[in-house]
């Protein structure tokens, strides 16, 4: 990573942070954010860091349907069910 990419990312957030404060659409589908993006020419979506490539990932797997899930964060399973049919999910290794 470069470090226009780490200056695009910094312009990016402050853009966020100054509308927000000065209550106007912060959000990235809101037009107040894409102007002042434009405005100050940083970009819409940036590269992720380095740092979160590498995160490890949990598995979960669907018993019913077999769909997969990836998660950052550990999913507890006796609360949450596929998203897809309502099924029970466990943890794939």
């Amino acid at each position: 990573m470069e470090e226009d990419d780490y200056v695009g990312i910094i312009k990016h957030e402050i853009c966020h942070y100054h509308l927000h404060i000065v209550g106007r659409g912060y959000k990235h589908g809101d037009r107040d954010f894409k102007e002042l993006l434009k405005e100050v020419g940083a970009p819409k979506h940036c590269k992720p860091l380095p740092s979160q490539k590498n995160k490890k990932r949990h598995k979960y797997v669907c018993v019913r349907c077999d769909f997969i899930y990836y998660r950052v964060r550990r999913v507890n399973t006796r609360r949450f069910k596929c998203g897809k049919c309502s099924g029970r999910i466990k943890r794939s290794h």
